[in-house]
């Protein structure tokens, strides 16, 4: 699988930044999306996908070993929805 490493590499290499320039520019766009979510803002980049946060109310499950109920707090999630062209690409 692809890491933060691999991106950098590759961002150094196709815009012809340095290593350092290529971490920063990865940092600060991670940054931004992460600002965008933490503020419940969705992230869309047309041709890419966009992330989202969905919230999960809280609920009652149960301890699949003792069988024990429980509550499981409400959370937040973040989903990813791949946009119709990086789907075509993957796809072909």
């Amino acid at each position: 699988p692809m890491n933060k490493q691999d991106l950098i590499e590759f961002v150094t290499t196709k815009a012809e930044l340095t290593k350092k320039d290529a971490t920063q520019v990865i940092d600060a766009v991670f940054d931004g999306i992460i600002a965008g979510l933490k503020e419940s803002k969705d992230a869309r980049f047309i041709g890419f996908g966009s992330f989202a946060v969905q919230v999960s109310a809280a609920r009652k499950g149960r301890n699949p070993r003792t069988g024990v109920e429980i509550e499981i707090p409400a959370s937040n999630r973040i989903t990813f929805k791949a946009g119709k062209e990086l789907k075509a690409v993957v796809n072909s």
